[in-house]
């Protein structure tokens, strides 16, 4: 496998590469243990996959139901109403159809962030104003900082992702909806919750209820994320029955395959089990944050996801990290310097049972430390892959200009807003110090905060753009008695 790794991951650019991929490589026909795609680990329940395992042979000879059928199934669970919800082949095809049908001109997004917000309307000519997260706050984001932003640039569609993947950011729901309803003007708001059934900072974080009765808001939620089944691709959004019917109407009929079907049916047998689920994967994640944080060097990142964002020791190469405890440990995680906004000095960590967590810290020991902690110096970049991937030239860029390159006038004076700020979580026990000042050239020895690892490439170079910037290339919930309820909480 060590010999191929790079590659793997060169060719997948702003994302990891499959874990078909993987196992094919690994020559065993087995994959590593995954800490890289966020799914839950607890289900469904292995009576569930026996019960998916004696139906194969149908679900896999014959059509699926409409789509229709499926959505009016997943609604009846859900206690929404079918207009206003559009079911999709995961959440990734309902971004396409948004970009293609309500993107006009611009979307402002804040940065990190999932990499099709980025780079869907960039593929589509669109002008992307990116709101840098800040290393010093933490990465939290400040609404009415965002909102100014908004007003100063002239954006006319606003996204949200929340929690925040990669960081696991938070915002209370009293706070999106002030912030939807001061963007009432602009053609659209998206709010995209696909983690937020992993949070338990609110008994009710999702704003679905009140999308439905706004004209320019749009929920996006995941299942293949919180139900642990990626491969099956389905997702859905809720919104007012005119802008649900307008993406649902440019769906195919069999958009949803018959495994996502299988699923949908099964799930009203199975409330409690999910539930429970989600209890786990959040205790987990505050034993995995706790384990993680006792590393030397290391900051964890607070976060409401299903995942840990945490920030190397100054020294430590992320893609060596990754390439290292890939090779010589079978752990695959998630490196974070192809991710606009990020550099390869952050990984982002899946929330997983605590025997391979364990493995996970004794990995990042050997690999950080040597055999114990403190042994040896972290590893240097001639240690490992070439490839790198930092992005603090992206950084730069998105502070001076759009996201698509392109320089800004002298910004407006921005509009009133009245938008609280975030109310921040509770930060695990390792502090997050101030970032180092962004030098002017490149950096030499260590690679400091915020800053690109020696010969790395930018963002822009990762995904295939010549020019001079990022010029864009060519052309809720569940009521139901034994069910969580609209934000997963049980």
């Amino acid at each position: 496998m060590a010999e191929n790794v790079t590659s793997l991951f060169r060719s997948t650019a702003a994302h990891s590469p499959s874990m078909a991929a993987l196992a094919r490589e690994g020559g065993d026909g087995g994959g590593p243990i995954d800490f890289c795609i966020p799914c839950n680990p607890y289900f469904p329940t292995p009576a569930m996959f026996d019960d998916m395992a004696g139906r194969l042979r149908d679900i896999i000879t014959y059509y699926p139901s409409s789509a229709d059928t499926i959505t009016a199934e997943l609604c009846n669970l859900l206690q929404l109403p079918p207009q206003a919800v559009a079911m999709g082949n995961g959440s990734t095809e309902l971004i396409t159809w948004i970009d293609h049908l309500l993107v006009r001109e611009s979307l402002a997004i804040p940065v990190p962030t999932f990499g099709r917000w980025t780079d869907q309307p960039m593929e589509t000519g669109k002008r992307v104003d990116m709101f840098p997260l800040q290393e010093s706050s933490g990465f939290a984001l400040d609404l009415a900082q965002y909102a100014e932003f908004i007003r100063a640039r002239g954006t006319r569609v606003a996204v949200i992702c929340n929690p925040n993947n990669p960081d696991g950011g938070f915002l209370h729901r009293h706070a999106i909806v002030q912030f939807m309803d001061a963007m009432a003007d602009l053609d659209l708001v998206v709010i995209d919750e696909s983690f937020l059934e992993f949070a338990d900072a609110e008994a009710e974080p999702s704003v679905v209820q009140e999308a439905m009765l706004r004209p320019n808001v749009i929920v996006l939620r995941s299942l293949g994320k919180n139900f642990g089944l990626h491969g099956i691709r389905f997702g859905y959004l809720v919104a007012n029955p005119a802008l649900a019917g307008r993406v649902r109407s440019m769906l195919p009929k069999w958009n949803l395959n018959a495994f996502a079907e299988h699923v949908v049916f099964m799930l009203k047998n199975h409330g409690p089990e999910y539930a429970e689920s989600l209890h786990q994967v959040r205790r987990d994640r505050l034993d995995m944050a706790s384990q993680l944080a006792a590393l030397p060097g290391l900051t964890v990142y607070p976060s409401q996801g299903n995942f840990l964002f945490v920030r190397l020791p100054v020294g430590a190469e992320g893609t060596v990290v990754r390439d290292r405890l890939l090779t010589e440990h079978r752990i695959l995680v998630r490196e974070c310097g192809n991710k606009i906004g990020s550099s390869s000095r952050f990984l982002r960590l899946v929330v997983r049972p605590q025997v391979d967590v364990r493995r996970l810290v004794s990995g990042l020991e050997q690999v950080l430390y040597g055999t114990r902690r403190g042994a040896a110096a972290v590893p240097e970049l001639a240690t490992g892959t070439s490839y790198s991937s930092g992005t603090a030239a992206v950084d730069r860029l998105v502070g001076s200009s759009n996201g698509a390159g392109i320089p800004m006038p002298a910004p407006m004076p921005p509009a009133a807003v009245s938008v609280p700020a975030p109310v921040p979580a509770a930060p695990v026990p390792t502090p997050v110090p101030a970032p180092a000042p962004m030098p002017a050239a490149a950096a030499v020895g260590p690679t400091p905060p915020g800053v690109p690892a020696r010969g790395g490439l930018t963002a822009a170079q990762v995904r295939g753009t010549t020019g001079p910037g990022l010029a864009p290339a060519p052309a809720t919930g569940w009521p139901n008695a034994g069910w969580p309820n609209a934000a997963g909480m049980g």
